[in-house]
Parts: C-alpha cells; sequence; structure tokens
C-alpha cells in the first residue's frame, strides 16, 4: 500500500523544495536538502538526513496544534 501524505508546510507549492507531510501512518515525512556530512551526524547505510529551517518545522507543528 502506498503511503499517503498531507502537507503540513512547505515553502513552494510545486514539492520541489523543503516541505513537511503528515502521513497516513501519523508520521511526518521530510523533505529538504540532502545533507552527506556533518560533524556529529552519524547515520545508519538505511538512514539520510535532510535539513530544514527551524522556521519550516515551526510552521509544521502549528498546522499540528502544538
Amino acid at each position: 500500500m502506498t503511503m499517503k501524505l498531507r502537507k503540513l508546510a512547505g515553502t513552494c507549492d510545486d514539492g520541489t523544495c523543503p516541505t513537511v507531510y503528515l502521513s497516513d501512518r501519523n508520521t511526518l515525512v521530510l523533505q529538504g536538502n540532502a545533507v552527506l556530512s556533518a560533524e556529529g551526524l552519524v547515520s545508519a547505510p538505511h538512514e539520510q538526513a535532510v535539513e530544514l529551517s527551524v522556521e519550516l518545522v515551526e510552521e509544521a507543528l502549528r498546522a499540528l496544534g502544538r
């Protein structure tokens, strides 16, 4: 079954920029610039880190009523 997403916050409407989505699994899906290397970042081979602005995360939290 394909996961369904609802946009909570984003900086554009065409889906090609940093965005926070709420999934039908009650999880967040984050789209942003890939962070390939950063001091202090340790990722498993199946994980990927993305960078989002604090303002975008705050907007997503407000959309969740938090």
